[in-house]
């Protein structure tokens, strides 16, 4: 069986072929070559600056559909309960122009004791753990599930 060549994004409701677990690193790259969760070898082959976020569709031009799963990984979060702590916060790691999933109550980022350090300095507590991690898609991207190109 040739493999699978995943080339779009879609929306809406279809029965799904597989699922497909990638780290935030690997959701941000448009070609790579995967291991879906069954063991089938694929590869992606996506339009150009695709952010696949957890539970978004992908379609192979075969039609298969495969659903996204963010993979958990080791990650930053910091909680907190003061707004204007969590807006200091949210400035001092986007001047590191870093990757930020913002939530209610928390920061989450990459791993970084520095960053670590940096926010308990502020008055933040930071843990070390493993979850899922979906960071803004920022400015000039978009948190939705479908590309206009």
């Amino acid at each position: 069986m040739p493999m699978l060549r995943f080339t779009e994004i879609i929306t809406g409701e279809h029965e799904i072929y597989d699922t497909l677990t990638l780290s935030f690193d690997q959701r941000v790259k448009s070609r790579l070559k995967v291991m879906l969760d069954k063991g089938e070898a694929a590869g992606l082959f996506l339009p150009r600056a695709s952010q696949l976020l957890d539970g978004t569709q992908i379609r192979a031009e075969t039609g298969e559909v495969v659903e996204i799963r963010a993979a958990t990984e080791p990650v930053s979060t910091a909680h907190v309960k003061d707004p204007l702590l969590m807006a200091r916060a949210c400035y001092h790691l986007g001047n590191r122009h870093l990757a930020l999933q913002i939530g209610e109550g928390f920061l989450r980022y990459q791993h970084d004791h520095v960053l670590d350090d940096m926010l308990r300095g502020l008055g933040l507590s930071v843990i070390s753990e493993q979850a899922p991690f979906q960071p803004e898609a920022g400015a000039y991207g978009s948190n939705s599930h479908a590309h206009e190109h």
